[in-house]
């Protein structure tokens, strides 16, 4: 059987086959063209959704050339020089064959070859035209072959010219269809379920997981087309990515998506383990690479720091020093993918990559006019299942809004025109715990839109997120809750309105200290959010938030949620009050200890910024305990030049103070001249 490529390593319909070198020997050559063509010949027992007959009959051909092969190679047969020409054009059309045959039965791409079709079967049509014209130069009488192996030859030949390799029929009648639907959606018109279904069935989709393989694929394809200048694919893969989810939303009732997530993870960890996270780091930068691309010696690296460098006029691999023929940047979103795992698993922050950027400000608009009206039609039909539905369709609505609205800026608009969160609203008090925590993802995801927020709340929705998030059915559900109150509380009026509900904050403090790390960060962000609230202060403090804040600082496996409690204690210390409670926790020794070990540009941040709160109000002896923290100024140093301009400038205010305090001590002053209401004792 044939290796399966992840996918991942180059885009769909290209072909980048490599020419042998001048210098390789017929023995050389001969082999890996019988490891070729045997791997060619593996695709014989595929399914081939689209350009079937053109895909076997290449198989078929090539299976013929693989005796041709295996014969020489077991009868030893001498072989001259001058078979290198031919053997290094049938190995670069075998390379490609392969590639245009892995690209027909590769899984998520189906509708989009079945829009390909025509063009396929020109490539299968030159591909196999080009072995004719390789075996023409084959220098067959001085190889000394059999008759019969020389008459396949022929064969080959004659048959490799004469091959029509048309578009199949049943191929265009069904790309025909999705056209044909693609107007219907353009012209907001409902297709017939009969025509979607007959459309999947010629493509081999028939479960609902299939259907969001192709959804995840499209989408891929988008944000790798909008890094080109043309972007010539882009309306046509909105379009298809709109049939797509209609599909999925529409004709299949069941979701069938627990065994591949789980499969996926499990895979995902296995090969995390293999791993050296530093091959995840960019060889200019040694950062973690966000962006990770390939040039043309093979290496990676971040793309914004790779792109530097040639902007800084280096033609050469940073790596090797070799020149470079071109400076071509080959996005390697496998790596890409280990990364984003790797720094999720391990609570390391990472930079949204430009594209990713580019990828959510395009959904603002869906792309193409069928996927616009796909999309509205599809808004209407779950509006529909939440309020008329069984419980098991309510539920599939409310995951489908889920994953519609977690990256598409239109989608959510769309969704919350339809008039869905009320309906999802009333879904959170559902006893099934998997449609409660539904309900609540898609009304996290739906928070992000300015106007979902206040239709959130005029609709009562505020108590029913708090009973979420303080008796959710599952914890998943309980974190979701929590970050949708961050989202919501990004609107000044209700950071407000959620501090003045008794039991909001004391919910989220109690996630902090049962929660799962999602859970205890979602709690975080949202308290920070809130606290920008100035009522909301005394109320964090009263609800017992600092021991647990600077439990997690010793407690924590992740450095986000050390990060995230740092910011928080930050903001609680503005206030005297909260520098108090902070201090009698005994934390100083503690930050001043993070400070010098945190890898973070973030956390030694929001380490100098809580110290300078604590030195402000919590007077002379705070000062003074600093101060005999021998390594403390080497970080506050370091600060000015590598840490980011807040940081350097909190660590200059900290420095100062320490100064002052040594000058003033030296002239035989105590303490800072501060209030004495301000000064706290260090216990």
């Amino acid at each position: 059987m044939i290796q399966k490529s992840d996918g991942t390593s180059r885009r769909i319909l290209t072909l980048p086959a490599v020419h042998p070198c001048e210098s390789i020997s017929p023995a050389t050559l001969l082999a890996s063209l019988i490891t070729l063509a045997r791997k060619i010949c593996g695709y014989k027992s595929e399914f081939f959704p689209t350009n079937k007959r053109n895909g076997r009959e290449s198989v078929r051909l090539i299976g013929i050339l693989l005796i041709f092969l295996e014969e020489i190679r077991d009868r030893q047969l001498g072989l001259p020089d001058s078979v290198v020409l031919s053997f290094s054009e049938l190995h670069l059309t075998f390379q490609k064959i392969q590639y245009l045959l892995e690209d027909c039965i590769h899984e998520g791409a189906r509708l989009w070859m079945l829009t390909k079709s025509e063009r396929v079967a020109d490539q299968f049509r030159v591909l196999i035209r080009a072995i004719s014209t390789a075996l023409d130069v084959l220098p067959l009488e001085s190889i000394g072959l059999s008759i019969e192996v020389k008459e396949m030859i022929d064969l080959v030949m004659r048959q490799s010219r004469k091959a029509s390799f048309d578009i199949e029929v049943d191929d265009e009648r069904a790309s025909n269809d999705v056209f044909s639907i693609l107007n219907q959606f353009e012209d907001r018109i409902v297709p017939d379920r009969s025509d979607l279904r007959r459309v999947l069935h010629h493509i081999g989709i028939k479960s609902w997981s299939e259907c969001n393989k192709e959804v995840k694929f499209l989408d891929a394809e988008i944000g790798l087309e909008c890094l080109n200048v043309e972007k010539k694919e882009v309306v046509l893969l909105n379009s298809l990515m709109g049939f797509m989810n209609y599909c999925r939303c529409v004709v299949f009732d069941a979701v069938d998506r627990q065994n591949g997530r789980q499969s996926d993870s499990r895979c995902s960890s296995e090969v995390l383990g293999c791993l050296n996270p530093d091959d995840f780091r960019c060889p200019i930068s040694l950062e973690f690479m966000s962006d990770p691309v390939a040039i043309a010696t093979g290496h990676t690296y971040d793309r914004s720091s790779i792109v530097k460098w040639f902007k800084a006029g280096n033609p050469i691999c940073p790596k090797t020093g070799e020149k470079l023929i071109n400076k071509e940047l080959v996005p390697n979103l496998a790596l890409q993918q280990l990364i984003r795992q790797y720094c999720s698993d391990n609570g390391i922050p990472m930079a949204e990559t430009g594209n990713r950027n580019r990828d959510i400000t395009r959904t603002v608009l869906a792309g193409s006019p069928a996927a616009e009206g796909a999309m509205r039609m599809v808004a209407i039909f779950l509006a529909g299942m939440l309020a008329e539905g069984t419980s098991g369709e309510r539920n599939k609505a409310a995951y489908e809004i889920r994953l519609l609205a977690k990256t598409s800026i239109f989608n959510r608009s769309c969704l919350s025109e339809a008039g869905t969160i009320s309906h999802l609203l009333s879904l959170l008090s559902s006893t099934d715990a998997v449609a409660q925590e539904n309900a609540i993802a898609a009304l996290l995801n739906l928070s992000k839109h300015s106007k979902s927020k206040t239709i959130i709340v005029e609709n009562g929705g505020l108590k029913s997120i708090l009973d979420v998030l303080k008796n959710g059915l599952g914890m998943e559900a309980r974190q979701h809750a929590a970050a949708t109150i961050f989202y919501i509380s990004s609107v000044e009026e209700y950071r407000k309105l959620i501090g003045e509900i008794p039991e909001a904050i004391p919910a989220l403090v109690e996630l902090i200290k049962e929660g799962s790390n999602r859970g205890k960060k979602n709690a975080l962000v949202s308290i920070f959010g809130l606290l920008m609230h100035p009522g909301n202060h005394w109320r964090v403090l009263a609800a017992g938030a600092v021991p647990l804040l600077i439990n997690l600082l010793t407690s924590a496996e992740r450095e986000d949620l050390i990060t995230d409690s740092l910011a928080v204690l930050a903001t609680l210390a503005e206030k005297p009050d909260g520098t108090i409670a902070i201090l009698r926790r005994g934390a100083l020794d503690l930050v001043m200890g993070i400070l010098s070990s945190s890898a973070l540009k973030a956390g030694k941040e929001y380490c100098v910024s809580l110290l300078l709160a604590l030195c402000i109000n919590g007077g002379g002896d705070v000062v003074a305990h600093l101060l005999q923290n021998h390594s403390l100024m080497e970080s506050l140093y370091s600060l000015l030049t590598e840490g980011t301009s807040r940081a350097s400038k909190k660590a200059s205010s900290l420095i100062r103070i320490l100064h002052e305090y040594c000058e003033r001590n030296t002239s035989g002053l105590k303490t800072l001249t501060l209030p004495q209401d301000r000064i706290v004792h260090v216990w």
